[in-house]
Order: C-alpha cells, then structure tokens, then sequence
C-alpha cells in the first residue's frame, strides 16, 4: 500500500473508509451532512486551548501544536473535514458528552482513566515532575514541605497530589496547593515567585524550559503515565479507524515528520517503536 503516490493512496483510504464512515451517522459522531449521506465526514477534535506542544492557540489565533497537526494528518488520510474544538480544560467531559467534539486529544493521561473513557493505543509516554526556579534552593520533593505548589487543574498532576495512593501525602506538606486554570498562568506566577515550585507534565515543563532557562526540573519523579485519546464508549468504529489512521501514518514517517516540529516531546513520542 505504502507504494502508490499520496493522490492514489487518499483516494483508495477514502474509499476503504466509505462504509465505516456511514456506520458512523449512526452512533452520532458525524455531521449533518454527513449522516445525510452528503459532503465529507467532520472530526470535531476536542482538545486544551493551552496545553503547549501538544495543543494550543498560538498567537496570531491559529490552532498548534502536535496533537492538532496529527488530528489533522488523521483527516488527510480519510479525506474528512477537520474541527477545531479548543475549551478550557476541566470542561473537556462536558463537551464530549454534549456532542460539542468527537474525542479528547490533547495530552489526554490514561493512567487513571482506563474505564472512563473508549481508548486509542497509546501514543506517547510522559511523566509528572516538579519544575522550580534555579535559585528557589529546591533540589528533592522532600524540599517541597512548606512551599507554595501550582498544578493545572484536571490534570493528572493535580490527580495525583490529590490521590491517597498517589503523592497525596507529599501534597500534605506543601504550605498549600494553588490551582490554575491554565499552565501559562502557573509558570508566569512561578517566574514571579508567587508560588515556589509547579507539578507538572515533564513534556509541558521542557516547552518551557526551552524558552527559559531559569527553570529547571527536579530529577526525583513525581509519577508516569501514557497519553491516548479519549473517545465515548460507544464510538468504537470512530476509535478504530483513528488507530488504523495512526498505523498508518507512523509507518509512513509522517509521525517521525510532525514531531520534528516539537523537538521537547520527540522522544516521548510512541507510536511506531
């Protein structure tokens, strides 16, 4: 297959996905048009507004990031209309349950969630990690105890410092936990020494570390997980072809294409290894 020209190969994938794409209509994933039986398919790609490099509005407004050009490489495959679906993190279920998108697919942590959601393969490793200032004088988690603490809220960071298996009985030491909505906001008060130290995805910290290089990460782990997406339980005919669509193209190199664009999660990329 991987020997026809692109033109031959979109149009043969469009074809192959014809039939699937009309199961679709039926459990609610398609467009009007589409479940009308006109015009292509639309994926209405759910994801963080501000979750850098993986998804987020850049600043002339266009959607970015490594998640947002693989959706879209995912569209070129099947020949489907891309959407756009960016919303403030800790709404992402209620837009998935309202229709509003077709999956969540930003940086999505499984760990956790195996049973809340139908899930892709997994495609990308990461890891939680406390990131600080080079003269904070915070060298282990241990020196966490009477420090301010940001997290992003909804996220597996603040998951985990919540969680009585987890780091809750390191959060307990921390002068307090303060919640942002947003990582941008976090890693501004932690330039302005409003907080001490940050819980974060270790993917997010090196997008900033590349940009700043009076931060740092600690060496000791907080925890790891896995990124997949996250689709409605019953969307499973949705969830296949995506994961075909992935195979795919991480066999053609695409993957290994886009990931050259965000070189501080290029290793942790997986799919394809």
């Amino acid at each position: 297959m991987f020997d026809m020209n692109r033109r031959q190969f979109l149009t043969a994938s469009a074809l192959f996905a014809a039939p699937t794409m009309l199961g679709l209509a039926g459990c609610g994933s398609s467009s009007d048009s589409a479940a009308e039986g006109e015009g292509a398919f639309v994926f209405k790609h759910g994801f963080d507004l501000d979750y850098r490099p993986y998804s987020y509005i850049d600043d002339d407004g266009n959607n970015a990031g490594f998640d947002v050009e693989l959706a879209q490489a995912v569209c070129e495959y099947y020949g489907w209309e891309y959407q756009a679906v960016p919303f403030n993190w800790d709404a992402k279920d209620a837009e998935l349950e309202a229709g509003s998108c077709d999956c969540i697919w930003s940086g999505f942590t499984m760990n956790g969630r195996e049973d809340d959601y139908l899930w892709s393969e997994p495609y990308s490793d990461n890891t939680q990690m406390i990131m600080v200032k080079k003269d904070s004088g915070i060298a282990t988690l241990a020196d966490l105890a009477g420090k301010k603490v940001g997290v992003q809220t909804a996220t597996s960071a603040y998951d985990l410092l919540n969680d009585e298996e987890g780091q809750k009985a390191l959060c307990d030491t921390f002068d307090s936990l303060e919640v942002y909505d947003t990582y941008t906001t976090a890693i501004t008060d932690l330039k302005a020494d409003a907080v001490d130290a940050l819980a974060i995805d270790v993917t997010r910290a090196n997008e900033a570390l590349a940009k700043d290089d009076t931060l740092i990460v600690l060496e000791e782990e907080l925890g790891s997980e896995v990124y997949g997406i996250g689709f409605r339980k019953d969307d499973t005919e949705l969830c296949d072809q995506v994961n075909a669509a992935l195979e795919a193209l991480a066999a053609d190199g695409t993957v290994d294409k886009i990931a050259e664009n965000y070189p501080e999660i290029a290793d942790y990329i997986t799919l394809g290894k």
